[in-house]
């Protein structure tokens, strides 16, 4: 398998989204019945274990109807979620108790994810949508990954795995994070001129899969002030500057280092399109304050489309039947999107 050779342009509007049911022990599942309660997966085929979707249908009161394919282009009924059971997953999966980390389950997301990759190379797939998944129980699978990111990109291409970057987007913002799924401390080592300017660059060519060619990226300081001249840290003088008037050399409207407590707030006002933030908290937490009903997280620069839910696996309600679709809703839509999109110059 290589991401070498995948042609997003192959995606035809044809296929199905391709969606993983996610931890098996938490609300993955929940909110995967509830969008097909809504009409939001009659294009798509879940990726996961008919057991496990079933005892989530259980929890809103009555069954779901599925119907179980062979290949994910099979036809269905109406009104049935089309469910492809992946190949080697684990016995057991909906006897594992709500909203706890299990290996079993870890491992389970994790096959649903390599699978929807193959499809994808296999182009039977339009786009994949991934419902939460469990860091720790990944872990605890013995899965090298701390998170969805970093599998994805592994699995894009294992022999040439290609740049990527996480974004999470609502209606009001755009954050693109520069480091993700590393302690802060690692994070801060990890900046340098070449990370910031590849995450300008990502950001700048997946802004026209949906419809900003030219997008006005502020890039955010790392530290308070955007260190105020060198007196709160030199980072922003060093290389975060540096890579701004390089990007600006290319073409790109590039601006900053922006002091990175007022930066969001004037994206939200109209100011930018898009913010580029040097740490995972650093650039979520405001998006995240805003709600994630209407976030979604998007792995740019993989050879495909993949969105998700702007929320994790909330074990806290799992198994409750109080989870709610409306990021998945919101990861479909934006999946479809950018699916018949054409591909970034």
């Amino acid at each position: 398998m290589t991401g070498a050779t995948f042609d997003v342009a192959g995606a035809s509007a044809g296929l199905p989204l391709l969606v993983t049911q996610g931890d098996p022990c938490g609300i993955g599942p929940e909110i995967v019945v509830a969008a097909a309660r809504a009409g939001a997966l009659a294009d798509a085929c879940v990726l996961g274990d008919a057991g496990v979707l079933r005892r989530a249908a259980g929890l809103g009161g009555g069954m779901l109807p599925l119907a179980v394919v062979d290949v994910p282009l099979d036809e269905v009924p109406p009104g049935a979620l089309r469910l492809w059971q992946v190949p080697g997953l684990p016995e057991g999966l909906a006897d594992l108790p709500w909203g706890r980390v299990d290996a079993r389950a870890g491992a389970a997301a994790a096959r649903c994810i390599e699978a929807a990759v193959r499809l994808m190379h296999a182009r039977q797939g339009r786009a994949i949508v991934t419902a939460p998944i469990h860091k720790e129980a990944l872990a605890a699978a013995g899965l090298p990954w701390p998170g969805h990111t970093e599998m994805l990109q592994a699995l894009a291409d294992p022999a040439a795995p290609p740049p990527v970057r996480m974004m999470l987007a609502n209606p009001e913002l755009r954050v693109v994070l520069a480091t993700i799924h590393q302690s802060l401390r690692s994070a801060i080592d990890a900046l340098d001129f070449d990370l910031v300017l590849s995450t300008i660059r990502i950001a700048h060519r997946a802004a026209a899969a949906w419809g900003q060619p030219r997008p006005r990226i502020a890039v955010a300081g790392l530290n308070p002030h955007a260190g105020e001249g060198g007196l709160f840290g030199d980072e922003e003088i060093r290389f975060i500057a540096p890579a701004v008037r390089a990007a600006q050399a290319e073409g790109i409207d590039a601006s900053g280092p922006h002091p990175p407590d007022t930066v969001f707030m004037r994206a939200r006002r109209g100011a930018f399109d898009l913010v580029v933030a040097m740490t995972h908290d650093h650039g979520l937490i405001p998006v995240k304050y805003l709600g994630v009903e209407d976030g979604v997280n998007v792995t740019l620069g993989l050879p495909f489309v993949r969105t998700s839910p702007d929320h994790g696996t909330a074990f806290d309600i799992a198994g409750q039947g109080r989870a709610d679709p409306a990021s998945l809703l919101a990861a479909l839509a934006l999946a479809r999107r950018l699916a018949t999109a054409p591909p970034a110059a």
